[in-house]
């Protein structure tokens, strides 16, 4: 269990990146939806004893991540948004690196564990290959195995499915549900289909500030029978824009396909209601 109490960090500037956040992470899988900007790096580095609070604390099982992060350290798997592979090492050279920085041993020796690990994340046809051929999915996976190496009771990844083609990001999906049974994993990311496959629970985040703690299925129901669906030209788009909260809108066919909130009723000529999804909610939530 993680608990977060009146965290809030400031930047010189002075700039305001988390504003008194108070939250309870259980075991499994929970995500922290919100846009770029909204908090979530910088609640990520928190959680991961790299950044210090300017006020609140966090606890991990009791211990107290804030003042003492390197107990922590031992139990925590950490994959960044932007993580840096030296391009001529092999993939099993790079994961052999990265271990002994983190100070992980294995009693059958690294090799061995490079081996297991590259086999676990489905990259052992690559392992000898130079990281500079990867795909962003194969060092997303590379990312992971050094994450997970060691066990981590808690495993926190950030963006980990941006740039990825839909194989490569469900590959990634069963991976990460996969090691969400067993330890305490906090996906941060600004894609609602992540969450929505992924996390039987999330907190939105926007502006360093927690709108809401939730789960897909409440978030859905709080907005039941109030979510409409029309198509409408160009010209239109813009006014209904300006009189109703618009959720979606794509172009199908050369024509916009339009969602809106109107718990009021007031609904546009032509719009039928739909049932609610996800992405209506947390535009909702967001505004």
């Amino acid at each position: 269990m993680i608990e977060i109490r009146n965290l809030s960090k400031v930047h010189p500037g002075p700039v305001t990146a988390l504003h008194d956040i108070s939250l309870d992470i259980p075991i499994g899988m929970f995500g922290l939806l919100g846009p770029n900007g909204a908090g979530k790096t910088t609640l990520m580095r928190i959680l991961a004893g790299l950044l210090e609070p300017t006020t609140g604390w966090v606890r991990f099982d009791g211990v107290d991540v804030t003042h003492s992060p390197a107990l922590v350290w031992a139990r925590l798997g950490y994959l960044p948004q932007y993580f840096g592979f030296h391009p001529n090492l092999s993939g099993r050279a790079t994961l052999r690196h990265l271990l002994e920085l983190k100070g992980v041993t294995s009693p059958l020796g690294l090799d061995r564990l490079c081996s297991e690990l590259l086999d676990r994340v489905n990259l052992s046809y690559a392992a000898d290959r130079p990281v500079k051929g990867y795909s962003g999915g194969m060092r997303q996976r590379l990312g992971i195995a050094q994450a997970i190496a060691g066990d981590p009771a808690l495993l926190i990844v950030d963006e980990p499915t941006v740039g990825l083609d839909p194989e490569e990001r469900n590959r990634l999906y069963r991976m990460l549900s996969e090691l969400a049974e067993t330890r305490t994993v906090i996906l941060s990311t600004h894609l609602v289909e992540d969450v929505a496959i992924l996390c039987p629970r999330f907190a939105v985040l926007r502006a360093g500030r927690l709108l809401t703690t939730t789960t897909p299925a409440a978030a859905k129901q709080a907005i039941d029978g109030a979510i409409f669906e029309g198509e409408v030209g160009r010209a239109e788009l813009e006014t209904l824009a300006v009189n109703h909260r618009i959720t979606q809108a794509l172009l199908v066919e050369g024509r916009n396909r339009v969602r809106i909130h109107a718990p009021d009723y007031a609904i546009p000529p032509g719009f039928t209601a739909t049932a609610p999804t996800l992405e209506d909610a947390y535009f909702v939530l967001q505004r």
